[in-house]
């Protein structure tokens, strides 16, 4: 294949290549490659040498433009700017008020906005956008307002409130709206100018302008949000018909809505008020007008199906609307409200149909879980016969909600498992994802266990599916609900084949879980038993020792004497769940000696170890292969949180806030291995030391941990619990608890000692001498640091979660973070100081940028949500400047965030 050839009359011609269509020849096929951004490859400190022509004598509006939009995309992609910068670029902006070009003064107007100088800033600049502000140019006004209003702080806010209230009745409607918006605005930081302006807003709701009247409304309804009172004789003012705007007649159903549910929640009782205006609004010309009625109706609180008549009428026709907006509206209208009214949307049922057929696959994907919830038992068979040919042109995730919808419809109408399950199975073979295949086996098993009639037909399907299953997880769960159910069968050996078949084709995995599935059969059904047994001696000799080990294991089982006990041991062994955790299991097998003594399972301890094995073992001193032990994993929250609660000393202490994943004190080929787990507290922390003693000759007594806190002033020792005795190689705790005051993220470094008494073991007997020495080990410092009291918790819409938070109590600032060898070192380092969890990837950043954003998610101490957004830059000399921005649910939270990375 020829190389692509790129026609270039010089190196000029490559920089015009930029914003420009390329014609690239390539086998004589001319291929139109799509437009450059004419942004691409621009870099800050280049835009800012290009802003000096902001200073020239004679400005040329043109390349301004062209400079104050690269600045402002440089904004808008997350790079951050330098006070120095800033300040430089403000400046040299200002003197561009000179021009009289309009163009390039919106474009002054928009970089001051995003700029957001500073209140000693400010002054330079506002007696230009004052003297705008009351230009005879409309366009200048408008502007010049929303940037004041952005810009300014409560006391200039004052100087120019006289002319804000004359904007908001003037008689051009972009200004009046700019007035409106600004004051939406300023009603956060400044709510006691803005509830002056009543009067003029209520002028302004009388407007003849639709987009003055949306505005003026919603201003109107903020600043008497909390009057509740207020507000209804708001609604009902306006009720009377003086709204034009369908935009605000959107709101106004809004707020009709939210009087009613407030009358209701009060106790109101007897006919709902204002309904005929929701009514009155189904007939209004305005589509979106119609369909907020609409919905507003179907969502009030005990809606009767009289009062839902109306609305679904007015969506029925909507079904069958040109404008794919209009359908998918309506259908996800109708389906909501047949969750709770099925009966009602029955009527839709015929216009639905339609709509299976439909291109845009999210309104058919509705279409079809409406119609299988309002369905009756007579139209499931005609409903399967569409959805099969509808199935194959539709993404996983709309599948699963189909599914899902038919689980439900099987439940309902049990008599019509039979071609609900064949749907099942069919679907089941073709292509598909994992969470796609999970969905249709769970729904199949949901049906076996609720519809018994359904049992023998539903396990063959799934039979058949393991056959062919790819995916290791749905085989074993499968494998493990056929041991369970297909023993109670009239006839559990056709299940056999199925099952065997897996221990010659699949991994090990399932081979094992196999393996486990014929002892069950084997166990339950007595004539199956020998047949089984000749199958489980021929797995003796897999390839994989766990398929070994369990073959070996059920066939002793299954050739116990036959006693009456012993086959209840048997039956608790193979079908009951084990209560002891495995961590325990395993260090009370490896302490078991082999003797004519069994093996006890009700020795093991049933609470949770929280030790983990995490040292390695020196060479020599320990055994390696199947006897070294391995790494046991940490306890969960929930493991720590029963261990503690369980220690009557820390009991009171109440609910613990986290627990840190531990922390080694020692290293890792040391006679003796220690770990710590710090437990935060609202007013306490807690240290488990996780001790194990790696000499076999020794016995340990009276260990206990001494911790020096004289370098954490804020931290006073409580309590502390020794551990009576450490044998060889059998995990134990001691804790030490401290005091700090409440909810504050106190920090600290502790020295730590080991103390104990060592005494002799005898090799032989295993029995350890009468008298001990007592002896001291010095340990590794530890730190209690700011990320303790944060837990990392995820969410899935940064976006969403951000917005839903008081802007109000954002708090925002500027850092230095020195020199580093890349963006990526520098968001590490944050995280790591905040202990926060990155959301959407953002903590990876892209190779040889220069810019980053990084969002954080977490709960502080107290249970506070915290989000940051963190923007990073890198000039050329490899410093790294921060923009860091939080919401949190308490504004003194977002500050000790930034006090943290200011101390950090």
């Amino acid at each position: 294949m020829a190389q692509p050839f790129v026609k270039k009359d010089d190196d000029h011609d490559d920089e015009n290549l930029k914003g420009a269509e390329v014609t690239i020849v390539t086998d004589n096929t001319m291929i139109l490659f799509m437009e450059y951004s004419p942004f691409m490859g621009i870099e800050k400190g280049a835009v800012l040498q290009e802003a000096r022509v902001f200073n020239d004598a004679q400005v040329d509006p043109r390349r301004c433009s062209q400079v104050i939009t690269k600045l402002l995309y440089l904004l808008n992609q997350g790079e951050s700017f330098t006070k120095v910068e800033a300040t430089e670029v403000f400046f040299s902006v200002t003197k561009l008020f000179q021009s009289k070009d309009t163009g390039l003064r919106r474009m002054v107007y928009l970089i001051i906005k995003e700029l957001s100088p500073s209140s000693d800033e400010v002054i330079i600049v506002t007696s230009s956008l004052m003297k705008d502000m009351n230009s005879k140019i409309d366009m200048y006004r408008a502007n010049a307002i929303r940037v004041l209003c952005r810009i300014i702080d409560g006391t200039l806010l004052t100087q120019i409130e006289r002319y804000l209230k004359q904007a908001i009745v003037d008689k051009n409607p972009v200004v009046s709206s700019a007035a409106l918006v600004s004051g939406l605005h300023l009603l956060r930081t400044n709510p006691e100018i803005v509830k002056r302006w009543s009067n003029e807003v209520q002028e302004g709701v009388q407007s003849r302008s639709a987009l003055v009247q949306f505005h003026a409304l919603a201003l109107l309804h903020l600043i008497r949000q909390n009057d509740r009172l207020a507000v209804s004789k708001l609604v009902g003012s306006l009720t009377r018909g003086s709204v034009r705007s369908p935009l605000a007649q959107c709101l106004l159903i809004r707020y009709t809505s939210q009087v009613i549910r407030d009358m209701s929640n009060h106790g109101q009782s007897g006919e709902r008020p204002f309904y005929e205006f929701l009514e009155s609004c189904l007939r209004h010309k305005a589509e979106m007008v119609i369909l907020e009625a609409a919905r507003a109706i179907t969502e009030l609180d005990g809606v009767t199906s009289r009062e839902l008549t109306p609305a679904i009428t007015v969506l029925q026709l909507f079904l069958s609307s040109p404008k794919p907006v209009l359908r998918f509206a309506a259908v996800r209208t109708l389906n909501k409200v047949s969750v709770t009214h099925p009966m009602a949307v029955t009527n839709c049922n015929i216009d639905m149909e339609s709509l299976i057929s439909d291109q845009n696959r999210s309104i058919a994907t509705l279409a079809i879980t409406t119609l299988l919830k309002t369905g009756n038992e007579s139209s499931v068979e005609r409903l399967m016969k569409q959805i099969t040919n509808f199935m194959s042109d539709i993404a996983d995730e709309f599948k699963i909600v189909v599914v899902d919808a038919i689980r439900s419809l099987c439940v309902k109408f049990p008599l019509k498992y039979r071609s609900l399950m064949t749907f099942l199975s069919n679907i089941l073979r073709e292509e598909g994802g994992f969470e796609y295949k999970r969905a249709i086996v769970d729904s199949i098993v949901t049906i076996i266990r609720d519809i018994p009639d359904a049992k023998e037909g539903g396990l063959l399907h799934l039979c058949e599916f393991i056959e062919d299953c790819e995916f290791t997880y749905l085989s074993t769960q499968i494998l493990h609900f056929l041991g369970i159910e297909g023993p109670k069968t009239s006839d559990p050996s056709k299940y056999i084949r199925y099952i065997y078949n897996r221990v010659h084709l699949e991994n090990a995995t399932v081979r094992a879980a196999a393996v486990s599935t014929l002892a069950k059969f084997g166990f339950m059904v007595e004539s199956l038993k020998p047949r089984i047994t000749v199958l489980l001696k021929r797995c003796i000799y897999d390839s994989d020792d766990e398929v070994r080990d369990r073959a070996t294991l059920f066939l002793s089982v299954l050739g116990g004497d036959g006693t009456l006990d012993a086959d209840k041991d048997s039956k608790e062994f193979m079908f009951g769940s084990l209560e002891a955790p495995l961590a325990n299991m395993e260090t009370s097998l490896k302490n078991y000696d082999p003797s004519e003594e069994a093996f006890d399972i009700n020795s093991v301890p049933k609470e949770v170890k929280s030790q983990p094995l995490a040292e390695k073992k020196a060479q020599g001193k320990k055994p390696t292969g199947l006897g070294a032990p391995p790494a046991a994993p940490a306890s969960g929250f929930e493991g720590y949180e029963r261990l503690l609660s369980s220690i009557p000393e820390f009991a009171a202490f109440g609910k613990l806030f986290k627990s840190s994943s531990p922390v080694e004190l020692t290293e890792a080929e040391t006679e003796y291995a220690v770990n710590v787990v710090k437990h935060i507290f609202d007013n306490h922390v807690v240290f488990q030391y996780n001790c194990t003693n790696t000499i076999p000759e020794q016995l340990l007594e009276r260990v206990n941990v001494i911790v020096d806190a004289s370098e954490a002033e804020e931290f006073s020792e409580v309590a502390s619990k020794a551990l009576n005795s450490l044998p060889y190689d059998s995990p134990g705790q001691a804790f030490v608890a401290f005091e700090k005051p409440a909810g504050v993220p106190a920090v600290g470094k502790f020295s730590n000692t080991l103390t104990f008494v060592v005494k002799e073991v005898d090799p032989s007997t295993g029995e350890a001498e009468d008298d001990g020495v007592e002896d001291e080990y010095q340990l590794e410092d530890l730190e209690v640091v700011s990320s303790d009291y944060m837990v990392k918790v995820s969410v899935s819409n940064f976006r969403n979660a951000w917005e839903s938070m008081n802007e109000g109590d954002e708090h925002v600032d500027e850092y230095g973070l020195g020199q580093r060898e890349s963006l990526g070192e520098a968001i590490k380092a944050v995280i790591d100081l905040l202990g926060m969890q990155p959301c959407e990837g953002t903590e990876t950043v892209p190779s040889n940028a220069r810019s980053h954003t990084c969002l954080l998610s977490g709960v502080y101490i107290g249970n506070v949500k915290v989000l940051v957004r963190a923007q990073f830059g890198m000039d050329s000399s490899k410093e790294i400047a921060m923009k860091l921005a939080v919401r949190a649910e308490d504004a003194s939270v977002a500050e000790a965030i930034h006090e943290i990375v200011a101390n950090g």
